[in-house]
């Protein structure tokens, strides 16, 4: 065998082992992450899957076979679709008012110093991380004091005041990393504090804006306790579900959290694409 081939042919000896994969943070934090994306999401896909399921039944349990008939008949429950689009409604009227209340807030809290607004912050906080039952049965001690009758007006209520905050808390976040030059720019060139507002302000902080008018439809939609508290006569989505468990959840309240859920994924996905065209522009 000549030299050239001798020189060419590996050597185990002389070359060095393979540095094995250590388990850094890195690596645990990546895989706890996923861990608890997949704790949240698999209740979301059984939800789905049995959106499908041609149950023979009354208990919407055990897989029976695959079918479309149930979407098909989504509006079939009469009580069902009543408590439907009584929780779509609160939640619209609430989060719009939640909206142009918590950007006030938030606007005056990001941009101004005033006498009071380190209690205001105390208060907004207090109210993000109260528990919901003492959030409840407080409000339902106010509303039976001054003589209120329970329903739709008193949870669109209660749904606005534990979601000013959240608005509030994400509007004031955008206003802090505000670039103060640019409205003083547009007062440079004669805009006046309301025109710059409207035409410089307003649609940088709109994101954020519009980022917490659907975390609070997404909280009062989906709202349990509060609601319980303050609902009488009314029933709402959530309700209707709690009440119908004991004998059994039809298949059509999956379809319904399935759409719910569904059309929550398109405006996320909507929201992300105009982001980042916005970005490239």
């Amino acid at each position: 065998m000549s030299q050239a081939v001798l020189d060419r042919s590996p050597d185990t000896k002389t070359h060095a082992a393979k540095p094995k994969r250590r388990f850094t943070g890195k690596s645990l934090l990546f895989t706890y992450t996923w861990l608890v994306i997949i704790w949240l999401v698999v209740p979301i896909f059984v939800m789905i899957a049995f959106s499908f399921n041609d149950t023979k039944g009354r208990y919407n349990q055990e897989w029976s076979g695959f079918t479309f008939k149930w979407y098909g008949k989504i509006f079939e429950i009469e009580d069902l679709t009543k408590a439907l689009w009584t929780s779509l409604a609160i939640a619209v009227i609430s989060s719009i008012i939640s909206g142009a209340l918590g950007t006030g807030i938030g606007y005056a809290l990001g941009r101004y110093r005033f006498r009071g607004s380190g209690t205001l912050n105390i208060i907004m906080f207090a109210t993000i991380s109260s528990p919901e039952l003492i959030m409840g049965a407080s409000l339902l001690s106010l509303f039976v004091s001054l003589a209120l009758g329970l329903g739709a007006v008193t949870i669109t209520i209660a749904h606005v005041m534990f979601s000013i905050s959240f608005v509030a808390t994400i509007v004031r976040a955008r206003v802090v990393t505000l670039d103060r030059s640019i409205e003083e720019a547009a007062a440079d060139l004669g805009a006046t504090g309301w025109t710059t507002f409207w035409k410089v302000t307003f649609p940088i902080i709109l994101p954020a804006v519009f980022s917490g008018v659907l975390l609070a439809f997404a909280l009062s939609i989906d709202d349990f306790v509060v609601t319980n508290f303050t609902a009488g006569s009314t029933t709402t989505f959530p309700l209707w579900i709690w009440g119908s468990t004991r004998v059994g959840l039809p298949p059509q309240v999956n379809v319904m959290g399935t759409l719910i859920f569904a059309a929550g994924v398109l405006i996320a996905v909507v929201t992300n694409i105009r982001s980042r065209q916005g970005k490239r522009d």
